[in-house]
Formats: C-alpha cells, sequence, structure tokens
C-alpha cells in the first residue's frame, strides 16, 4: 500500500511539473516525456486521471489573478501621466508579455489535449465547462479574470490608439493626397508631425503587431471591439454629417456605401486580418450588414432633422427625398420623421407672424415632396393634419387659395389647375374597392389612419386636398365668383379672354352648375363692352358729343355678390351724365333701367393748377371731393359732408389721398385748402390704399351679417311653429332651405352657434336643456 502510494506521489510530481507554465516542450520526445507518459499511465490505472484537468486551470486561475493580471495592467498605471505616443509603446509591451504567456501555456494544454483525445480514449478527460478546445478555456480565462476590471483612461488611450491608426490609414489612401501648396503638405496629414520626421510607418507597424498578437491569444475583439466600433460610428457619423448636411439637390447613398465599403471596412480588415485563429471567417461581411445599417440609421437623421427645408426646396431636393426613402424602407425611422416633421412644421409655419400665402405654398411642397416619399399618402396625412386645422381657422385661406388658382404667372396651383383633374372630396365616400387595380394592390402602413379611404388618401391631387380643408365647394365658388367681380371692377378692363379660360377650367373642377353665375357675370362684361360701343355709336351718328364720355359696367344684380356699400351724393354736373347715360341705356333696352354705384368706378380727371395742368385716374369719391375746391379754395370736414352726404370719419380717409398727392393742406383741425403751387409729382393713380384693401365688394364678415339675418327670420318661424329645437336640427333645417345655391354662404354649425349665443346675450333667445327656444 505505501508503494502504490508513493508511485502516486512520484507520477503526480512528474505531471505536476510538466504542466506547469514554462515546463518541458512537448516537442521533445525523449526519456522525461516517456516519464510524463509512465505517470499519466498511474493515474489511469488508479481512476484519478480526471484531477489533472481540474488542478491545472485551478493553477492558470491563480498564476493570472495573482502574477499575469497586475504586470499586464502595471503597463498602463505606470504611464498613467505621459503622452498618447507613450502609452501606445506601452499598450505594445502590455500585448507582448500576454502572448509571451499565452506561448508558454500553450505545451501544457497540448499535453492535456492530448490525454483527452488520443492517449488514453477509454479514460479520456472531461473537457472544461463543456468546451471541446481547452486553449478556449485559457483564452476565457484571460477574458474574465483581466479584463474584469480596468484601470482609469485604459478605454481612452485604446480609444487614440485605433483612432490614430485609421486617420494614418485614412491619410494613406485619400484620393487627394499629393495636393495643395508645399507649406501644408510639410505637415503630415496622418501622424500630424513634419514630413522629415513622419511616425506614420511606425503607427501602422505597431498597430498591426499589436493586433496580429491579440488574435493569435485569442482576444482581438474583446480588445478592439468596443474602440473600433465606436470609432466606426463616429467617422460614419463625421462624415455624412460633413458631405450630406445641407445639400439636398445630390444623391448620397451610392457614394456613401462606397466609402463605407473602401475606407470603413478596408481599416476593419486591417485589424481582422492575419491568420484568424479565434475569429470567423464571416466577421467582416456580417460587420458590413451591422455598419451599413448604421449608415442608413444616420443618414437618416440627418435629412430627418432637415426635412423641413427639403420640404421648401422641393423639387429642386428630389434626390434627397428619394435617398431618405430608401433610409426608411431599411430602418424603423418612419414614426421619428412623423413625428419631427410635424414639429418642425408647427414651430416654424403655424404661428401668427407667417403668411398665409406661405403656409400654402409650404403645403403644397410638403404635399408633393410627401407624395413621393410616401406613395401611400399615410406620411401626408399624418404630418399635415395640423397645417389643415390651422388654415381652416384663417380667415384668408379661402381668397388665396383661390387667388393662386386665378393669378398670372407659374403659379403650382394654376399648373394643377390646368390639368383638369375632377375634384375628390372627402364626403364622396370613396370605396377602396372601386375602380381598383388588385394586381397593383398593396396594403397600407401600419399606422394609417382605418376611418380614412386608402384610395381617396392615394389619388387626392393638391387642388382636392385644399378644398377638403372646408369639405365644401360652395365656399371656394363663393371665393371665387368675389374675387372675380373685385377683378373685373378694378382693373376696368373688358378684355375677358383670360378670365373665361379660368372659369372653363374650374368648370373641370367645381361642375358648370356651380359656376352658372360666374358666367353670368362675364356676360355682363361683354354685354356692357357691346353696349357702350352701340351708344357711342349712335352718339356718332347725331353728331352729339359730351364734355364728358361715359363708359359703364353694367351688372345683373342677381347674380354678382354684394358690393361694399359707400353713402356719396355726386356733383350735379357728375349725376347728369350719369342720367343722360341711362336715358341712352333706357332707349336700347326699352323695359330696363340703371341704377348707379356712385362711388365705384374710375374717374379720369385733369386738375388745371397756376403752373400746370396734372392727369389723376381716381375714383368717383376722389373726384367729388377735389371738385367741391372749383367753387372755393377752403373747405370743412362739416361742410363737405353736408354736402356729399358722406360720413365724415370716411370723408377724411379719402381727403387723405389729396394731401398725399400735395393738392389739399390742412389749414387748421379739419379745415383744408387748394394748394394752387403744386410741387409734387404727376401720378397716374388708381385707387388709394385704402380702397385697395377694402376691395369694391363687401366683406366677407359684411355678407355673412346679410346671411345671419335672412338665417334669423327663418330661425324665428321654426321656433314659433315648434317652440324648441336643438342646433343640430336648426341646422339641418337652414342648409335644406336657405343655404343652397352660389348666392348663399356656407354656415358651419360652430358658426351658427356663436350667432344663436350672440342672440341669447341680446335675450332674444333662450337656452335651457340643449334646446332654444323665443322668450315668452
Amino acid at each position: 500500500m505505501a508503494a502504490n502510494t508513493e508511485a502516486l506521489n512520484k507520477a503526480w510530481k512528474t505531471i505536476v511539473d510538466f504542466l506547469s507554465p514554462g515546463g518541458r516542450p512537448i516537442l521533445e520526445v525523449s526519456f522525461p516525456e516517456i516519464q510524463f507518459q509512465s505517470a499519466v499511465d498511474i493515474l489511469v490505472q488508479n481512476g484519478i486521471v480526471n484531477i489533472i484537468e481540474d488542478w491545472f486551470f485551478e493553477n492558470v486561475q491563480r498564476d493570472i489573478r495573482q502574477r499575469v493580471a497586475p504586470n499586464f495592467w502595471n503597463y498602463y498605471t505606470s504611464t498613467a501621466c505621459q503622452g498618447a505616443s507613450e502609452w501606445s509603446d506601452n499598450l505594445l509591451k502590455a500585448v507582448q508579455f500576454l502572448h509571451q504567456v499565452s506561448e508558454e501555456y500553450k505545451p501544457s494544454l497540448q499535453r492535456l489535449e492530448s490525454i483527452s483525445s488520443g492517449t488514453h480514449p477509454k479514460n479520456s478527460l472531461q473537457t472544461f465547462c463543456g468546451v471541446q478546445k481547452l486553449s478556449d478555456v485559457l483564452i476565457t480565462l484571460f477574458k474574465a479574470i483581466i479584463f474584469a476590471q480596468v484601470p482609469n483612461g485604459y478605454q481612452e488611450g485604446l480609444d487614440h490608439f485605433y483612432s490614430e491608426a485609421f486617420k494614418v490609414f485614412n491619410d494613406t489612401n485619400s484620393d487627394n493626397k499629393g495636393g495643395g501648396n508645399e507649406e501644408v503638405e510639410r505637415q503630415c496629414d496622418g501622424c500630424g508631425e513634419n514630413t522629415e520626421v513622419c511616425r506614420c510607418a511606425q503607427i501602422m507597424d505597431r498597430f498591426h503587431t499589436v493586433n496580429r498578437l491579440l488574435d493569435e491569444v485569442g482576444i482581438l475583439e474583446e480588445v478592439s471591439g468596443t474602440s473600433a466600433t465606436a470609432l466606426v460610428h463616429e467617422k460614419i457619423q463625421q462624415h455624412v454629417e460633413a458631405q450630406c448636411k445641407g445639400r439636398f439637390e445630390t444623391s448620397f447613398l451610392e457614394s456613401l456605401e462606397n466609402w463605407l465599403d473602401t475606407k470603413v471596412l478596408g481599416w476593419l480588415n486591417l485589424i481582422y486580418t492575419g491568420n484568424r485563429t479565434h475569429i470567423g471567417a464571416d466577421c467582416i461581411s456580417s460587420f458590413r450588414g451591422r455598419l451599413q445599417h448604421f449608415l442608413y440609421k444616420t443618414y437618416a437623421q440627418v435629412q430627418i432633422n432637415e426635412f423641413f427645408k427639403i420640404i421648401i426646396d422641393f423639387p429642386e431636393s428630389a434626390p434627397a427625398v428619394q435617398d431618405l426613402k430608401a433610409c426608411l424602407e431599411k430602418t424603423d425611422m418612419r414614426a421619428q420623421l412623423i413625428s419631427t416633421l410635424r414639429s418642425s412644421i408647427e414651430t416654424r409655419l403655424l404661428h401668427p407672424g407667417v403668411n398665409t400665402s406661405d403656409i400654402l405654398t409650404a403645403y403644397i411642397s410638403a404635399i408633393r415632396a410627401l407624395r413621393v416619399l410616401d406613395p401611400a399618402g399615410v406620411i401626408l396625412e399624418l404630418v399635415c393634419d395640423p397645417v389643415r386645422k390651422y388654415l381652416r381657422c384663417r380667415d384668408d385661406t379661402v381668397r388665396c387659395i383661390v387667388s393662386s388658382l386665378t393669378d398670372d404667372g407659374s403659379s403650382e396651383l394654376l399648373d394643377e389647375l390646368i390639368k383638369g383633374q375632377p375634384l375628390v372630396l372627402d364626403e364622396s365616400g370613396h370605396s377602396d374597392d372601386e375602380d381598383e387595380d388588385w394586381e397593383k394592390w398593396n396594403p397600407d402602413p401600419v399606422d394609417a389612419d382605418p376611418a380614412t379611404a386608402s384610395k381617396s388618401r392615394r389619388a387626392s391631387d393638391i387642388i382636392s386636398m385644399l378644398v377638403n380643408i372646408y369639405g365644401s365647394k360652395e365656399l371656394f365658388v363663393n371665393e371665387y365668383r368675389t374675387l372675380l367681380a373685385d377683378r373685373i371692377l378694378t382693373n376696368f378692363n373688358y378684355e375677358i379672354g383670360r378670365e373665361i379660360r379660368y372659369l372653363e377650367h374650374l368648370k373641370l373642377r367645381f361642375g358648370e352648375s356651380q359656376l352658372h353665375y360666374c358666367e353670368v357675370m362675364l356676360k355682363d362684361v361683354a354685354d356692357s363692352k357691346r353696349i357702350n360701343a352701340r351708344i357711342k355709336e349712335e352718339k356718332a351718328q347725331r353728331n352729339e358729343q359730351d364734355v364728358v364720355e361715359v363708359n359703364s359696367m353694367i351688372l345683373s344684380a342677381q347674380f354678382w355678390p354684394a358690393f361694399r356699400e359707400e353713402k356719396i351724393t355726386l356733383p350735379e354736373e357728375m349725376q347728369k351724365l350719369l342720367e343722360a347715360y341711362t336715358k341712352k341705356f333706357e332707349a336700347l333696352k326699352g323695359n330696363r333701367t340703371l341704377q348707379w354705384k356712385s362711388h365705384l368706378g374710375l374717374m379720369n380727371i385733369d386738375i388745371e393748377l397756376k403752373d400746370r395742368t396734372i392727369n389723376f385716374k381716381v375714383s368717383p369719391v376722389h373726384a367729388a371731393i377735389i371738385m367741391q375746391f372749383q367753387e372755393k379754395n377752403k373747405w370743412t370736414v362739416e361742410e363737405l359732408s353736408k354736402t356729399l352726404q358722406m360720413p365724415a370719419t370716411a370723408l377724411r380717409r379719402k381727403i387723405a389721398y389729396w394731401q398725399s398727392q400735395g393738392l389739399l393742406k390742412e389749414e387748421s383741425n379739419d379745415t383744408f385748402v387748394l394748394v394752387e403751387d403744386h410741387r409734387g409729382h404727376t401720378h397716374d393713380y388708381l385707387m388709394t390704399e385704402d380702397d385697395e384693401t377694402e376691395s369694391a365688394m363687401a366683406s366677407t364678415q359684411a355678407q355673412k351679417e346679410e346671411e345671419y339675418q335672412i338665417y334669423w327670420s327663418y330661425i324665428v318661424g321654426m321656433l314659433t311653429n315648434l317652440e324648441s329645437l336643438p342646433i343640430e336640427r336648426i341646422h339641418s333645417m337652414l342648409r335644406m332651405f336657405t343655404m343652397q345655391g352660389a348666392s348663399t354662404m356656407e354656415c358651419t354649425i360652430q358658426e351658427l352657434k356663436q350667432f344663436l349665443d350672440r342672440k341669447v346675450k341680446e335675450q332674444q333667445l333662450m337656452y335651457s336643456g340643449g334646446v332654444y327656444r323665443l322668450p315668452k
């Protein structure tokens, strides 16, 4: 028994001697190697061969913890206050030390693997922790023990080491290398040193050596992974920002992918090439997929942050929109785009400081750009919903839209109008099954509103979307009538060829019945031209010559919108001219006569002063005021007001025009005198600024008030017969009986509520229990 124990002790001592780091090389096949095999046989015979592996790795862990790790980190802590170059040199020394330790353990690992795999198959060792290769166990211990805790500054130094190598690599492979003046070329772009003492070769040699040794040890990814990943992400972000930010006219995706393959992946290949002992062959290809995704995400983020500018610059920015579309297909940034763009629009566009016309222009550009980005129209629907709500609250939105539809120039809306597509209104109830090509059908994105028809969202053109802000064609037709009337009565031109063209295009959009009143208005203009020519011809035949030539615009009152009213009594000589024209008209038309709008029109007058004669083109009101100064040179506002039967406030506003021309001077408060010595300039003036802002037509508010009075008479009749009604019933009955045809304005239920609440405050209505009733 004692002899067996002594043999076991001797065998164990032999195994310990051979398996300890720095033990005999495995290639030595002399007598001592036979001793090791004999010692293993003894442990096999006693059934305790498995303790060899447990002892070995326990001993390895102790050695790594007590000797290897402290010596490895000592290279960094001892140079904590030194420069980056010294830090990199000590990194090389530390890696060389770790590589030396790994080499010391290799013979022992090979002996263990020979025991477990082939020498004694029936009594082989158990693989440690389920790992098939014992060399992988050593790598795991290196990672677990050495890198469990790292000193301060280690990661920063490692980041600098790889960043410095990337800079040298990028400079070496730069397309612009060698360009520039001699003074700049004295400094190396790679290492930053003078070209005479360039360290690029030294940096790259050290870089390759460190990566090779780390790869042979098996911890290359553990050491370089964080730094390399962070560095390439940083370089991708910097490159995308520098190349793409603010440049929307060019597509960058192809050039970015080419840069990623040549520069970024080229540099990663320098790190992970070599014998690839512990790195899979598909490492770089899988890394490329992740980096490509990060590249798309970074580029998309840059474009999303500037997408408001991209929209404003569209269609010049169409390449940027196409790039972002490709990025959204490969990333999950759709929700971020919607949130960011919606916020940008609300912050930069939807506030009182922006003109309605500018908001409409931006909205139209958004429609065009977002239709390219998302043909399904879902992003457009989600992003522009605040724009539609805001435009609905602005009083001049409809007028701006209609003006853009009919103004001369290269208006985008005018181009849309010429296309002649019919309106697609939300209330028309489109079905996704109607006229749908099922072979080309695609489902809507998951963020689409299920309450909105897909076909309506995809097919609606720009004009239809603008009309759908209000959901009513009548509102736009009424506004066009007002705009057309204003244009006719301010231009004083009988040439209506352009207006006829616009009207024909509008008929295709809104229907002929909606625009019948406008047809009559244009016919009135043509008839007026013919009647004026006929009267002038008859005068010529009778050799009659008036001192002042009168031309009229004869309007069919029931077809024209309400005019702006202004009280004035024209001078007698002007009134006689109008009466003479009326008699000639009655002679032509028999049972018809004229009712003159004395405050509207244009007069071409000559004012004779002491030293000159000045020509003006002004309204009849302005002409009537200046004509009174023929009788006497000084008038008070009160005297003129009585003579012209015109309110004093309106009179002062009109006198201001003649003051600006230097013809009238306020001698004292509300007393004006004629200035004979005129030092001003000859003006060919059509309308005053006040006239331009007021226009010839009644304001929208004035028209609404007139309509409300009509509604009020109907409401009183309803409540007299039915005693009490809720607002919804009142609104539906008004729509049935009064809100019909182009001559009436659309009244929303909110506007009706405001009107009824005003009547409640005036005690003309009572409101209780959700219903309105007349007071008793």
